[in-house]
């Protein structure tokens, strides 16, 4: 594999690295010797994916908050996605700054996440499929969610209508930067405490 850093600091575009022959190829996914290289968290503990059938859904903006050290490897197994993260830590440089990266089942690239990112994407193809590796268990109540078109993060995505949606998704208030840095100090707190 290979790791090519974004924009964003601890995240990464992975790239397989391919040995062919007359079959194909064979290409490793995962190495936990080698994100361990890279000081990236190295055991998985969960791993799921997602179908969406028409192009132009949008799934996210969601980050799991303290105490959830949550990382993401997202890869697009059929079809085509704009993935997006945006920095949630407002102790990194790149504070609410944003990635975005066309994974598909063609280019076989994936996307490195890194904790406190929020995660969306948008499909590009009909019949496209996601598969998340991740660092951390799902836990509902530590999750938090922005609109995907919201202004505050100025993210320019490829198809603006016809937009599949779930409705909570769409429903979100506009980024506040003051009320987030206190939801995350009292998710932070919470994580202290137990």
């Amino acid at each position: 594999m290979q790791f090519q850093q974004t924009s964003l600091r601890g995240a990464f575009v992975v790239s397989l690295e391919q040995h062919a022959d007359e079959r194909g190829f064979f290409a490793r996914t995962w190495c936990s010797r080698e994100f361990a290289a890279h000081g990236l968290p190295h055991t998985l503990v969960q791993s799921s994916m997602s179908r969406s059938e028409r192009r132009g859904t949008v799934r996210g903006m969601h980050v799991q908050l303290p105490p959830s050290r949550e990382a993401k490897l997202v890869r697009c197994t059929r079809g085509a996605i704009y993935d997006v993260i945006v920095d949630m830590d407002p102790d990194s440089p790149t504070f609410l700054q944003h990635f975005g990266v066309e994974l598909s089942a063609a280019s076989y690239l994936a996307l490195y996440i890194p904790p406190l990112m929020l995660h969306g994407f948008q499909t590009l193809q009909d019949e496209s499929e996601v598969h998340y590796q991740m660092t951390d268990f799902y836990a509902p109540e530590l999750g938090f969610g922005a609109r995907w078109d919201d202004p505050a993060f100025g993210i320019a995505w490829p198809i603006r209508a016809p937009i599949t949606l779930l409705p909570r998704d769409g429903a979100y208030k506009n980024f506040d930067v003051e009320r987030y840095r206190s939801e995350l100090a009292a998710a932070r707190e919470r994580g202290v405490r137990s």
